[in-house]
């Protein structure tokens, strides 16, 4: 409206503006008071570990944090991270609320940032879903075994991830194989590893079922052209995470709206995860990834390897 026409207004309609003002306000208030009270020192943030491009990963994880959000009457703001240190980092400065974390990434928030396991991913049929980790070469490749990794180029995914970096060369150590006796590649992430291996730059890939899955769904890889020589036992899929520190009546309350997000909510993060169709997300504890705990005693990690 222009200000001359404001002007044109008649006292009593400036005084039932202000009326209107004065009730909008007093709602604005009762709005408020009605939020949680979790919900006071701003948005909640969620950080989600780049296991995928974040353009991919933030249109999915939006969908989930908007039913989030209804759920708990608060802002959720979703963030991909930089790498695996830099979510655990940020959880342990306290700018993370939630945090999405790989087996063995989870291992370091749990033992640094005091990260308690929330949920993890449900099958259709009402169970956890695990994944496997694995090492492709191409289907016409002279190396068969493990062992034929000496002296070859192997890509890897990202330092710290558990299927892409921790668990081939656990793989390595088991078959007597020294690290040093393969050219080890980080290739920048599990879709960078496999992309090495379509292009020929190196001689073998590892390659998890999730990103397998994508891939193929998307059209960018046909296992018929490629062979496995390496499979890991199953894997529990990746923990939603909340902070130590966060209230312990917003830890309850995420919980519970977690357990309770309709399988449409969740179906876009399942399909990166392999899960698809999924079932409702399932609670988990410390004691559901005890095996990596072990894992990570046994290979000797620091927080120098994530």
């Amino acid at each position: 409206m222009k200000i001359s026409q404001a002007f044109k207004f008649s006292a009593v309609s400036l005084g039932l503006l202000a009326l209107t003002a004065c009730g909008s306000a007093q709602a604005d208030e009762q709005a408020d008071s009605a939020a949680p009270a979790f919900c006071a020192d701003g948005p909640i943030n969620f950080g989600i570990e780049p296991y995928e491009a974040p353009a991919k990963l933030e249109p999915a994880y939006g969908v989930l944090a908007d039913a989030l959000e209804r759920e708990l009457g608060c802002e959720v703001e979703v963030q991909v991270v930089e790498d695996y240190a830099a979510e655990v980092l940020a959880m342990r400065n306290g700018k993370l609320d939630l945090g999405q974390f790989g087996p063995v990434g989870y291992v370091f928030a749990s033992q640094q940032a005091g990260a308690e396991p929330l949920v993890s991913f449900g099958t259709a049929q009402g169970e956890l879903s695990t994944y496997t980790g694995g090492i492709w070469v191409a289907k016409d490749s002279e190396i068969k075994t493990l062992e034929d990794l000496r002296g070859k180029d192997f890509a890897l995914g990202g330092v710290g991830s558990t299927s892409g970096d921790v668990l081939p060369r656990y793989a390595l150590k088991t078959a007597g194989i020294a690290e040093s006796e393969v050219n080890l590649n980080y290739a920048g992430g599990h879709p960078e590893a496999l992309l090495a291996l379509a292009n020929g730059t190196v001689d073998a890939a590892q390659l998890n079922s999730q990103t397998q899955a994508v891939a193929e769904e998307e059209g960018t890889f046909n296992p018929e052209d490629y062979r496995q020589i390496w499979t890991s036992e199953p894997i529990p899929n990746d923990p939603i995470t909340i902070s130590a520190d966060a209230d312990p009546e917003l830890k309850k309350a995420v919980k519970h709206a977690l357990l309770n997000l309709p399988e449409e909510d969740i179906a876009q993060v399942g399909a990166f995860l392999d899960v698809t169709p999924p079932g409702p997300l399932l609670e988990v504890t410390k004691e559901t990834y005890g095996p990596l705990f072990d894992l990570a005693s046994e290979m000797g990690l620091t927080e120098d390897d994530i």
